[in-house]
């Protein structure tokens, strides 16, 4: 037997204009499910550019519940018309509380669940906390007709505790909606290769397959470096983009087989949680 789950990653160049940049990734789900994807990832706030880079309190304004966000509707009226699943990126509002938070939207058009960004990053380039609360969800795998999947924002990425976590809640492939690239106080600095290294550690750690979709082009000055991929479960690279094209990959993971080797490997069976506290002490 094999379950074959066919997910696609999207890469784009952003306008900066909301309404364009929210047709144009449904744009680019509906050549995923043309593909045969069932799955289908957008990077990270596909909404416009990546606004984080400065401290600006005129952009609260953009923050709407996932109700009646139109990042989130736009692609459930898409999942629902073309039966694949989306994990929504976009800028929630919760009340007085904003969140960089991800809506699970299923086959129907449904908002099956919601995910906060757990890790907030605060730096030159990256100023999430001015914007962003710490998510409140905890980490979320979401048990679908396809498959248990786990999903994680950007920085999430690089922690081994966010990819374990979700492998643990049952996730049986990750997903990274992302938007990363340079450094603006060290263009010297090639972050590239780490995260995708990191990334692949992911998958290979936790023996499952991960899909990692960044976005590309220049903002404001900022290159945004793509590089999106979707691997198996043992890190091998299914499908991958390079540093400046638009586009759609899609590839077929195979989870029985995934399963099989993860059990086969022993990492969950030999996990000693009892030595393990000092991971969650703050110090």
């Amino acid at each position: 037997m094999s379950r074959e789950l066919r997910v696609a990653a999207i890469q784009m160049a952003f306008t900066g204009d909301r309404a364009t940049d929210i047709a144009r990734t449904a744009e680019k789900v509906r050549e995923a499910a043309a593909m045969g994807a069932k799955l289908v990832l957008p990077s990270e706030l596909f909404e416009g550019h990546y606004f984080c880079v400065t401290q600006d309190e005129a952009r609260f304004a953009a923050a709407a519940p996932v109700e009646s966000h139109p990042a989130v509707t736009t692609m459930q009226a898409l999942a629902k018309e073309l039966g694949v699943f989306v994990p929504a990126s976009f800028f929630e509002r919760d009340g007085h509380h904003y969140y960089n938070s991800i809506a699970f939207i299923g086959a129907g058009g449904e908002v099956e669940g919601l995910y906060r960004k757990s890790h907030i990053p605060d730096g030159p380039g990256y100023m999430e906390k001015f914007y962003f609360r710490p998510g409140n969800t905890g980490f979320r795998a979401w048990k679908t007709r396809l498959g248990t999947i786990g999903v994680g924002i950007c920085w999430d990425q690089w922690y081994p505790e966010t990819a374990r976590a979700l492998t643990l809640e049952g996730a049986e492939i990750l997903l990274f909606p992302t938007a990363i690239g340079a450094e603006p106080h060290d263009p010297s600095l090639d972050t590239r290769r780490l995260w995708i290294r990191a990334m692949v550690g992911h998958a290979v750690s936790n023996v499952v397959p991960v899909v990692a979709a960044n976005r590309v082009g220049t903002e404001n000055g900022q290159n945004f470096y793509g590089n999106s991929f979707i691997t198996d479960e043992r890190g091998d690279m299914l499908a991958e983009m390079g540093t400046v094209e638009e586009g759609v990959i899609v590839a077929s993971v195979d989870l029985d087989r995934a399963a099989r080797h993860r059990a086969a490997f022993g990492f969950f069976r030999d996990r000693r949680p009892e030595l393990y506290r000092r991971l969650a002490e703050d110090r």
